[in-house]
């Protein structure tokens, strides 16, 4: 390359940049090889080398950390340290991850058991209301003189179911007196009377949309026919006390709002013959062994029995009733 030989004053202002600019060049380049030969540089994999050849403007040209990237040096003439290993998979932070994910499964396992049981159960209360619907009795026999209650140590509708070999238990032992256990476990029901034409077939209660069949009998296997009555208590419309009792939370749940009635609500009680109108005089709640609700009463009454509160069954609500003055004046 021909050498310049210009003077300095005959140089413009960006020649003298240039030339300024490949001096500075030259001595970095100069440093650079110094420092390679002592062993103090190392070129880095994958990193082309600095360009030899400054370029011919000085606009274009690198800058000075620009053409120093491409190089690590080591300090004191050490040996470059070789690059970092790659980083290892966290154990610890997999394990808890995944502890989440089984925590998480397990809980949504849990609610799905739980809606199916409800669904379960849901369903076949349906279905036992649905055959109670459709109970019917057909038979047209003389009306049966109502007896004396008597033997009773418990009200109606206990929801400890029977198990088989062994007499039935009551569903709140541990709220019954232990002198009356003998008693409950040795009590029998009477027998079913033959169906007549005076006996109680039809409870409807509009304040809480029910209208079920009544069947003789408020023992275990009574009660999942539909409502109970029970044996000796009063004929609709005579006088003395009509006993009726259902379950709060199986077999269709027919009195579970038996709480939502007020005095004044109607309760109709319909034999083959003839519907009685009823009017709710009060609401009580009551221990289990309270039998003195179902004694006789010297005018036609009605009283309604069940387990409270729902799904504690610790008690029971009772519900008084008296025949509406249309019906007794009749």
């Amino acid at each position: 390359m021909e050498r310049d030989r210009r003077r300095v004053d005959e140089l413009s202002v960006t020649e003298l940049e240039q030339i300024l600019y490949r001096k500075k060049h030259d001595q970095r380049r100069l440093r650079l090889r110094r420092l390679k030969n002592a062993g103090r540089v190392v070129e880095v994999a994958g990193m082309p080398p600095p360009n030899p050849d400054p370029p011919p403007l000085l606009t274009d040209a690198p800058t000075a950390a620009g053409a120093l990237r491409h190089y690590v040096v080591a300090p004191n003439g050490a040996t470059p340290a070789a690059p970092a290993p790659p980083r290892r998979l966290n154990l610890r932070w997999v394990f808890d991850k995944t502890l989440i994910l089984v925590e998480i499964g397990a809980f949504l396992a849990f609610i799905f058991l739980v809606l199916s049981f409800l669904d379960t159960r849901q369903e076949l209360n349906q279905e036992l209301a649905q055959l109670q619907n459709q109970e019917s009795q057909e038979l047209a026999l003389p009306t049966l003189t109502p007896t004396p209650i008597i033997g009773v140590a418990i009200l109606p509708s206990g929801h400890k179911p029977p198990v088989e070999g062994r007499p039935p238990e009551p569903g709140e032992a541990g709220n019954i007196p232990d002198h009356l256990l003998p008693i409950i476990n040795a009590y029998a029901p009477p027998p079913i009377p033959t169906p007549g034409p005076e006996q109680a077939r039809r409870l409807q209660i509009p304040a809480l949309n029910i209208d079920k069949p009544i069947v003789q009998g408020d023992d275990w296997e009574q009660l999942k026919k539909g409502v109970g009555q029970h044996i000796g208590s009063a004929q609709p419309g005579q006088v003395g006390n009509l006993v009726l009792s259902a379950h709060n939370d199986i077999y269709g749940e027919i009195f579970r709002h038996l709480d939502r009635l007020k005095p004044g609500d109607e309760i109709i009680i319909s034999t083959e013959r003839q519907a009685y109108r009823y009017v709710v005089r009060k609401i009580d709640v009551v221990a289990p062994t309270d039998v003195a609700v179902m004694a006789p009463t010297d005018y036609p009454s009605a009283t309604l029995i069940s387990c409270y509160p729902y799904l504690v069954n610790d008690k029971r609500i009772v519900v008084f009733a008296d025949l509406a003055d249309e019906d007794n004046a009749g």
